[in-house]
């Protein structure tokens, strides 16, 4: 089948023709009820409560948008072969696409936290379940496979004087103080949603993690909660919240954050409240996409799936044939085959096969010549001009810089319109204002060394970067170190003067390509006279044959002559249909 598809970014479409129907489902089917028993809900119509489903999608940030384009630029650059496996692949770009689609913050936990993101969402829906059904203590499950709590505290192992090990309690209390004091940061969605339902009122105690279970037991004693009521917010991912997890007896809603890659994994989720036992004769299902993301993808992919999967996995007789139920028929013209008894025929084969190749080496040719064409009337000299230029501002950029640096470790810094002598505060001061970033037009900061500062974030390589400007912009990346910010700008500066010599070189460089170039312009295509002589002996063999003298339903008959010249038998009124 061949249909347009999203790609993996979320953002554009292509074309993909990939394998779409099954044959002969009846025989395949009964083999496989040999060793299995298929019984679905249909069948066994079991008393489950019924499901109310709610698809909330929420706008993407104008960072996410922008973080979405960074995305798709590396696809392409991966699909044309312009960076190695080890450099980029599709797989980093895959997981960082879900985990953009979920929170912009899991990317990088210094960007702000949208208010209209689907993790709040998520939020809203849950607490107002929360509230409206205090009374019956109904529950509500949250399913999210990224940004899964690692652990809150990291516990302080030791080994005794008897050489057993154990825990360390003075050093677990200290980072325990430690924690309650410092200020909040995002870690994971599982945190910042917990944190979020504690502020609007929930009890602590009322929300739990599925990872918190670390035995079989305390698993257990998790479900018996949830049952009660006593636990009325559990969180968890489809491995360890999927089959296995009875806590269905009070469940009113379960919240989708991210789709799964295997729609057996929505079923598991959808089925730990829509089964027997829960007293709610209806469950609603939330499912949160961000729209223009990686979502769109990832949804579209599971849909593909489930319909091979729920046509097969059926107690009915299947179909004798299956296919995509949403496939579009192509119908292209039936070309039929042309006896290769007569040497004419086959020579016309191989003379339209080999034209085909030397017009695509000749059209390879003449793209080449245009481009270098191009390169030496265009490109080299207004790269030439460009380089020169860019020689003249790297000289008065440098010689500005010069005059506007003090002899001393560190010059001021003046930064929100304050003046910092201290690299420490300087560096603390530009971590700060990080914060004030909400888009990635940038933001003016201030000055050093004469030169106007911007704090920008980078959606490509998803960093922030502080942008130096004078007569051209020089960027530096930052940390989170707020003396190795200083060094880091400080770096971006100095090398202005280092960047002089090599100016130089690329110029140099391109004037001695501008010279190669226009010396492969006068080269001529090698295998013009084979094309010449392959096309002419093509155009009498298709007179031969009599093509072109005819439409192409008629039947085509080849005089004995014809065939004779050819050194073949006699084969009188032989019919060929072209």
């Amino acid at each position: 089948m061949t249909a347009v598809e999203l790609v993996p970014e979320g953002n554009k479409f292509k074309i993909k023709t990939s394998f779409s129907r099954f044959y002969n489902l009846p025989e395949l089917m009964n083999m496989f009820r040999e060793v299995a028993d298929i019984q679905t809900a249909e069948t066994l119509n079991l008393p489950v409560p019924k499901v109310e489903k709610h698809i909330v999608s929420v706008d993407a940030s104008e960072i996410q948008k922008d973080m979405v384009k960074a995305l798709g630029e590396r696809a392409e650059l991966i699909r044309e072969g312009q960076v190695s496996v080890y450099e980029d692949n599709m797989l980093n770009i895959t997981n960082e696409g879900r985990k953009l689609a979920l929170d912009q913050r899991i990317i990088n936990s210094m960007l702000p936290d949208d208010k209209n993101s689907k993790v709040n969402a998520c939020v809203d829906n849950v607490y107002e379940f929360w509230n409206k059904t205090a009374e019956e203590k109904l529950t509500q499950l949250i399913f999210c496979d990224l940004s899964v709590p690692i652990k809150a505290t990291t516990i302080p192992i030791v080994e005794n004087e008897n050489g057993v090990y154990e825990v360390d309690k003075e050093e677990l209390q200290r980072i325990e103080e430690s924690e309650e004091t410092q200020e909040y940061q995002f870690t994971d969605v599982y945190n910042d949603i917990k944190k979020k339902l504690i502020e609007r009122g929930v009890p602590e105690e009322q929300i739990a993690f599925i990872h918190d279970a670390t035995t079989e037991t305390k698993r257990e004693e998790v479900f018996a909660k949830v049952r009660s009521g006593e636990i009325r917010i559990l969180l968890g991912s489809t491995f360890k919240m999927g089959a296995g997890t009875n806590v269905q007896d009070l469940g009113i809603a379960f919240h989708n954050l991210d789709c799964p890659y295997r729609p057996g994994d929505l079923t598991q989720r959808g089925g730990r409240f829509i089964r027997q036992g829960n007293k709610n004769p209806v469950v609603h299902q939330f499912n949160y996409v961000t729209e223009g993301t990686f979502d769109a993808y990832m949804y579209q992919m599971v849909e593909k799936k489930q319909r091979y999967i729920g046509q097969i996995m059926t107690s009915k007789t299947p179909e004798r044939s299956m296919e995509d139920v949403d496939e579009k028929a192509l119908d292209y013209a039936e070309i039929k085959a042309i006896a290769t008894g007569n040497p004419l025929i086959r020579e016309k084969t191989e003379l339209e096969t080999k034209s085909t190749k030397l017009k695509m080496l000749k059209q390879s040719y003449l793209s080449q010549k245009y481009e270098l064409e191009d390169m030496v009337n265009k490109k080299y000299p207004q790269e030439i001009t460009e380089c020169e230029k860019e020689i003249k501002i790297l000289t008065e950029d440098s010689e500005y810089l010069k005059t506007n640096t003090l002899n001393i470790d560190f010059c001021p810094m003046q930064l929100d319109n304050q003046i910092y002598n201290e690299k420490a505060k300087a560096g603390e001061k530009i971590l700060e204002l990080c914060k004030k970033v909400h888009d990635t037009k940038g933001i003016y900061i201030g000055t050093y060394r004469g030169f106007k500062m911007y704090l920008e974030f980078n959606t490509f390589a998803k960093v922030f970067q502080v942008a130096l400007q004078n007569k051209q912009t020089y960027r530096a990346t930052l940390g989170t170190d707020k003396l190795g910010v200083i060094t880091r700008i400080n770096n971006a500066l100095d090398s202005i003067m280092k960047s002089i010599p090599m100016a130089h070189d690329k110029l140099k460089n391109l004037q001695q390509q501008l010279e190669t170039a226009q010396e492969n312009l006068s080269v001529p295509f090698a295998k013009e006279q084979e094309l010449q002589e392959t096309l002419k002996r093509l155009k009498e063999v298709n007179a031969k044959l009599k093509i072109g003298e005819t439409s192409s339903s008629e039947v085509i008959e080849v005089d004995d002559d014809d065939i004779e010249t050819e050194g073949c038998e006699k084969q009188k009124n032989r019919e060929y249909v072209r």
